[in-house]
């Protein structure tokens, strides 16, 4: 049994109405009295809570994993077979990575009324979220006491990449609403298609394609069919140094090149080409070959579940020499990586200017979106100054970053964290629509 506020306020009334009958003893007969009824309306509300069979039912229920990054739906289902109303307070244990330490939720249940309660998490760490126990007290309309009841719902979830991201888009792209999210409709840029056979001309075919050679001899219409490059190999190529580890609105850099790679290897499997990855630091750690059977995505997942930053330099040397022996087809690769000054980036030109020189290499890094703040705030005092002046030397570096790789021929996409995803998928696209590979 617990009690409940609404008792401590009764009781702190009747000791200040007991107090007052020292100098006026005429209040003492009704500061007894007000005591009296205190005692009774708790003994009542003990009955009410104990004396019958009522009790309350409850459980959990949750995905069996959930996606990083994203709001999470958690229900709880609630069953009363008390014949009274009752009011609840459910303390669900949520996972220690929430850091929620005052987390309740308020409801009535009826008379032998069922009813589900829910509410959204949003995990930002990548593993194993344990849940502890589901408690739920239970008070009568009288509020002075509660009764605990106690469901052991102690289970471990895994958190995976943004799955829930990924589905968003597939719908949206199978009912052609991808726009919706900033994805561009891009046209293609002359005939970047393979040509499959010459058929006759049906009603519909576009009329630039008709192949008057072929018609002059059948004397009938003919046109030429082509069909879209596919089964192209496109690699997501994520960088595990510390760097990445720099976090954005709770979410780390390496998390969100994860959550990206995870949505543009579908979006390639969907455009028929085949989606590879590669994780790298200081050594190569995961490598998942290009493929586009119905099992490659579980396997993307599954790698991209396991990745944690080493907090040591990524070492692009390697990179290049595992590049080189492990994709020996022509590829489109885009490695998810970080650059904050420009002498770190001449530090590995030259290897990406090796690999770049066989494969479509598209750079991607992070526009450092606290620096705006500094940029855009009004300076007040000479350190201020000097603060926002380093702040904007440092977003010029990244410009010339950009225009440094542009240079020697390196696709680039320069994104706010938030849009890493929308702006890859564009740049995947661009690339598909130019035939660059």
């Amino acid at each position: 049994m617990y009690l409940n506020n609404r008792l401590f306020f009764i009781l702190l009334g009747n000791v200040l109405f007991l107090i007052a009958a020292f100098p006026m003893p005429f209040l003492l007969p009704p500061a007894k009295v007000g005591v009296l009824v205190t005692i009774g309306l708790v003994c009542l509300d003990t009955l009410l809570l104990y004396a019958s069979d009522g009790k309350i039912m409850g459980k959990r229920k949750t995905g069996e994993k959930l996606s990083n990054g994203d709001e999470n739906i958690i229900q709880i289902e609630l069953k009363s077979s008390y014949s009274i109303p009752m009011y609840v307070k459910i303390i669900d244990e949520l996972p220690e990575q929430l850091q929620k330490r005052d987390f309740k939720l308020f409801d009535t249940l009826y008379p032998k009324e069922f009813k589900k309660i829910t509410y959204t998490i949003r995990p930002t760490k990548r593993g194993e979220y344990e849940f502890g126990r589901l408690n739920i007290f239970v008070s009568s309309l009288l509020g002075l006491v509660a009764r605990r009841f106690t469901f052991s719902e102690n289970i471990a979830v895994p958190v995976y990449p943004a799955f829930l991201q990924l589905r968003k888009y597939e719908l949206l792209a199978i009912s052609n609403r991808l726009s919706e999210l900033g994805i561009k409709k891009i046209r293609r840029l002359g005939n970047n298609r393979e040509f499959e056979q010459i058929k006759e001309y049906v009603q519909g075919d576009d009329i630039r394609t008709i192949n008057w050679k072929a018609t002059a001899r059948r004397n009938n219409l003919m046109v030429n069919h082509y069909q879209d490059e596919r089964s192209q190999h496109i690699y997501s190529i994520i960088d595990k140094g510390r760097t990445m580890k720099m976090p954005f609105e709770e979410l780390s850099l390496l998390d969100y090149a994860i959550n990206s790679a995870l949505v543009i290897s579908k979006i390639a499997l969907l455009k028929d080409d085949k989606a590879g990855l590669i994780t790298f630091g200081h050594k190569i750690d995961s490598l998942v070959t290009p493929n586009k059977d119905f099992m490659q995505m579980n396997k993307i997942l599954e790698a991209l579940y396991k990745q944690k930053t080493a907090y040591k330099e990524a070492n692009f040397e390697k990179l290049y020499i595992s590049i080189k022996h492990q994709i020996k087809q022509r590829s489109l690769i885009l490695l998810y990586t970080n650059f904050e000054s420009l002498s770190s980036m001449q530090r590995q030109l030259p290897f990406l200017r090796k690999i770049a020189a066989n494969h479509v290499l598209v750079i991607i890094f992070f526009h450092n979106t606290e620096l705006d703040n500094l940029t855009n705030s009004q300076v007040e005092n000479t350190e201020e100054i000097y603060h926002q002046t380093i702040a904007e030397k440092l977003a010029f570096e990244k410009k010339l970053i950009v225009k440094e790789l542009q240079k020697h021929g390196i696709q680039v996409v320069l994104t706010k964290p938030q849009n890493l995803t929308v702006n890859t998928i564009n740049k995947y696209l661009e690339i598909k629509a130019k035939a660059m590979i």
